[in-house]
């Protein structure tokens, strides 16, 4: 009990005195957010006003973020009473905003809503979900949104807010237009207006605050917040309204905006019963071996080399940092070296193929801390087989490099896996990453299986967790179950005859896996005079966004049908390490003369140049092979408009 004792206080000193902390000064340090467009001032505050797709959009940073990266989505009049957006921006929130005047909130609205949310989830990582604000007509957008994507909202602010269209004396000429109604009485007709879609919200426990004056004739509150306030209620959500007695539609807000920000930030934000370093437990970390190969290079030899590689969670400032903490408290006398290789948006194939890039490059690797369920599950949408194949990838080259590496894979968690596992089944990524690890002997930190534990317990929801990039709480509680364990383990003296041993050798579970996964050089790869190799003219190339990571990278790329090149390799797989971008091509890809496929390399978060790896053959005999590939002209009836271009950072092969 003594023993225990000291090891839990050990363990919540990492994590309350130093977890976020943690020196950058030999530790690779992720790329920095870039904001593009005009710099300008909102009330002290750094604006940012750029187009993306051509839509108008602005941004405000806090001078300090607060964890999680939270933010306010502002809709419409941006600027007007900000009293609100002023008081949440000193508590670390982003204010954004998109453009959708003179749409009403129709569906282009919410399609313009989603590529916005896209970009600022994926590309700068913000928190799975936004408060938003609406004023006046603002309100249709707000609550349009929020219907179609309840699980992406932390609460609503709606100020003298439109809720039914209807309600106006007469309905703006404009609605009808941008609606497609052929006339005013089937405007009248329309069942669809936010008082009439409030179910979503409500089974989502989306918190609900209004302000209004209770003489407001230019949208009178009796047709649509009271409306709304009685049918969710109703439905038992949340919702509170601030009358202002007397007052019209103007002023909108309220001078002191404190009653709103307490509301929006202590409405739904999650709950639990302890703190993250007791909350969990030890029975879904799955411990397969000792850690004595680690242990022993970093306590007799006082070197170590300890490397990360995973999606954003892992380029993000989150766990890494606290296990990185925990391993020089742990071992003081440790000359370390942590390479981050965390690539945001990446699978575990791409993994595979930039390991020996990005990691293994760097020296002699003593231990490797991998997470890829997530991206697996929602980025690539990977098959059991594919996932396998990019896993194995990356477990079999670490232990080839280094037979005697200690290896830690992380299943992190969002919605789809926790509702699999909800259900006692694992989903795809899991399931694969999960014989991976079996068969190499690796230890599993199944986070996610815990974090389903605890809220089908009811000690803890999603929420509190922080969502697919958890918050500081739910990054603690991943970082104190490998604490646990393994500090547990390397609790007692070493004897002094112990020595080092390799981790025992095993074949491939699939033949096809990518055991022999690298970038190929660009040097040997013959174009036409179509492409190009190296850094393009990134503002004249499209209009997505390009992370700052590939802005100075060199690339083979050309934008034009009929574009040809050929790779000549040797192995089972040949594919492409790219940015997809809104102007991206369908090309044909021929190997060895014989097989043809043509391939859409569009991918649904196009709206921005989005890194993946795209397969275009990977079942190959073992030899040497001559691909072909050409770009095809554009066509109607993909994903989106798409285009003629193809832009490939590196050709992967196998």
């Amino acid at each position: 009990m003594k023993n225990f004792i000291t090891l839990l206080s050990f363990i919540l000193s990492l994590f309350v005195a130093g977890s976020l902390s943690h020196g950058q000064t030999k530790q690779s340090i992720p790329h920095k957010q870039v904001w593009d467009g005009k710099k300008t001032s909102f009330h002290g505050f750094d604006q940012y006003n750029f187009p993306l797709e051509g839509i108008a959009c602005r941004v405000v940073v806090p001078k300090k973020i607060a964890d999680g990266k939270p933010w306010v989505w502002r809709a419409r009049f941006f600027g007007h009473e900000p009293q609100f957006d002023i008081a949440m921006l000193n508590r670390g929130y982003h204010v954004v905003y998109c453009d959708v005047s003179g749409l009403f909130g129709n569906k282009e609205a919410v399609n313009r809503w989603n590529q916005f949310y896209n970009y600022l989830r994926f590309e700068h990582l913000f928190s799975d979900r936004a408060i938003l604000e609406g004023m006046s007509r603002g309100g249709l957008i707000v609550y349009n949104w929020a219907a179609a994507n309840p699980d992406k909202v932390a609460a609503i602010y709606a100020d003298a807010p439109v809720l039914d269209f209807k309600s106006w004396p007469k309905i703006n000429p404009t609605i009808l237009k941008v609606y497609g109604f052929k006339n005013e009485q089937e405007a009248k007709a329309y069942k669809n207006n936010p008082v009439d879609n409030l179910t979503p919200l409500a089974k989502a426990g989306i918190p609900i605050i209004h302000v209004v004056g209770m003489a407001d004739k230019v949208v009178p509150v009796s047709e649509n917040t009271l409306i709304a306030e009685q049918r969710y209620q109703k439905m038992g959500g949340t919702f509170k309204v601030i009358r202002k007695e007397g007052i019209g539609h103007h002023p909108h807000s309220l001078k002191d905006p404190a009653q709103i920000v307490e509301f929006v930030t202590t409405q739904g934000q999650g709950s639990a019963n302890l703190p993250a370093e007791k909350i969990v437990g030890r029975k879904n970390f799955i411990l397969r071996g000792d850690f004595m190969n680690s242990r022993i290079r970093f306590e007799r030899k006082k070197v170590g080399h300890v490397a990360f590689i995973g999606g954003s969670i892992t380029e993000m400032n989150g766990y890494r940092p606290m296990v990185c903490d925990m391993l020089e408290k742990r071992f003081p006398q440790t000359d370390f070296t942590f390479t981050q290789a965390g690539i945001s948006s990446t699978c575990s194939d791409t993994g595979a193929f930039r390991l020996a890039r990005d990691v293994l490059s760097k020296g002699p690797l003593d231990m490797l801390f991998v997470e890829f369920a997530v991206n697996d599950d929602q980025d690539g949408q990977k098959t059991l087989q594919n996932a396998l194949r990019g896993m194995e990838g990356v477990i079999a080259q670490a232990r080839k490099h280094n037979p005697k590496v200690d290896i830690v894979m992380t299943f992190f968690a969002n919605q789809n896996i926790l509702d699999h596992l909800g259900k006692n089944k694992n989903p795809p990524s899991i399931a694969a990453h999960t014989k991976v690890a079996e068969h190499y002997g690796v230890s599993v930190n199944h986070l996610a299986q815990e974090l389903s534990d605890l809220i089908n317990a009811g000690k803890m929801d999603w929420k509190k967790y922080g969502g697919v990039h958890p918050n500081q709480y739910g990054n603690t509680m991943c970082a104190s179950m490998i604490a646990n364990s393994l500090l547990d383990i390397w609790s007692k003296p070493i004897a002094k005859n112990t020595q080092s041993k390799a981790h025992p050798q095993v074949s491939p579970l699939d033949p096809f896996s990518y055991v022999s996964g690298r970038f190929l050089d660009f040097d040997p790869i013959e174009i036409d005079k179509n492409w190009k190799k190296g850094i393009p003219d990134w503002p004249k190339e499209n209009k997505g966004k390009v992370r700052s990571r590939f802005l100075g990278a060199p690339f083979i790329y050309a934008n034009q049908a009929g574009a040809k090149l050929k790779v000549k390799f040797s192995g089972t797989a040949i594919g492409a390490y790219m940015l997809s971008g809104p102007d991206t091509a369908i090309i044909r890809c021929t190997i060895d003369g014989k097989e043809s496929k043509e391939i859409d390399t569009l991918h649904r978060h196009s709206g921005f140049n989005y890194p993946m790896t795209v397969m275009f053959f990977n079942e190959l005999s073992d030899s040497g092979h001559v691909l072909e590939l050409e770009i095809l002209k554009n066509r109607k009836g993909r994903i989106r408009d798409g285009g003629e271009a193809l832009r490939v950072i590196h050709f992967t092969a196998n």
